[in-house]
């Protein structure tokens, strides 16, 4: 999927999200609990996603090349976050649509610091895209059953977590070494699948591996990717091999 493609997938999220938002605070006080975020409200989850939009818009727009300081409110020059939940909700809306906005603006080859050894904007695009599909999910679970992934979305976000979440959560937490476990994602509404191996430090993803895998788990792209960011239980997937090995994987992978 191309960066031009990812802007308006973007921008969907985010309208899905707003209107998540809007409906839980409908219901009235208290604000609901976001069930696949604990201890969170709907409240928290706003604040969180508006200002990571801020934190990520901040980098573009200056070009940074090293991380601001999250906690020095003069390097980010956040204005304050409203209280009020109608207010709440259009400082989030105004921080998507401006973050999109940039996003279009610079294209994906811009220079700019990323946690990633990609250090382009069309990787905050990428990663950006995915975080808000899947806190969507979250906010939709607040008040009903939420909807799936966009599958696009979804396979995007398998392959990120494989390629380039997984090897740094590992360096982040100080994971344990691979001993050699083989994991197969199969995607079940699509061709796509995703075999990774463990091997001492290293997260290998071997591409168009026919070798077994010591555990299997199958799925629609959206509850692949929901796993993957343990939204959704392994009872969700259609698991073989060795079935005490899939939660195994947030070991391997710490959580962030």
């Amino acid at each position: 999927m191309d960066h031009i493609d990812r802007i308006p997938l973007f921008r969907t999220e985010a309208a899905a999200f707003e209107k998540a938002v809007r409906r839980a605070y409908d219901r009235g006080a208290p604000v609901p609990q976001v069930p696949s975020c604990p201890g969170w409200t709907v409240t928290d989850l706003v604040r969180h996603l508006g200002g990571v939009h801020r934190y990520v818009a901040h980098v573009l727009r200056e070009r940074l090349m090293a991380p601001p300081d999250p906690a020095d409110p003069a390097d980010l020059a956040l204005p304050a976050i409203p209280d009020a939940p109608e207010a709440l909700t259009d400082w989030f809306a105004q921080g998507a649509r401006e973050l999109a906005e940039l996003f279009r603006e610079l294209g994906p080859d811009t220079p700019v610091w990323t946690w990633s050894a990609e250090r382009t904007s069309g990787f905050w695009l990428r990663m950006q895209l995915i975080e808000l599909a899947v806190h969507r999910w979250d906010a939709e679970s607040a008040t009903g059953t939420p909807g799936p992934l966009d599958p696009v979305v979804a396979v995007d976000a398998v392959t990120q977590t494989v390629d380039v979440m997984a090897p740094a959560r590992r360096t982040w937490k100080q994971a344990p070494p691979g001993t050699g476990e083989r994991y197969r994602f199969r995607r079940t509404d699509g061709p796509e699948s995703w075999t990774v191996l463990f091997s001492g430090d290293r997260v290998l993803r071997e591409t168009g591996s026919t070798a077994p895998a010591a555990v299997e788990a199958a799925g629609p792209a959206s509850d692949l990717a929901l796993f993957l960011w343990r939204r959704v239980p392994p009872a969700a997937l259609h698991v073989t091999g060795d079935t005490g090995l899939l939660p195994h994987w947030f070991t391997l992978v710490p959580p962030v």
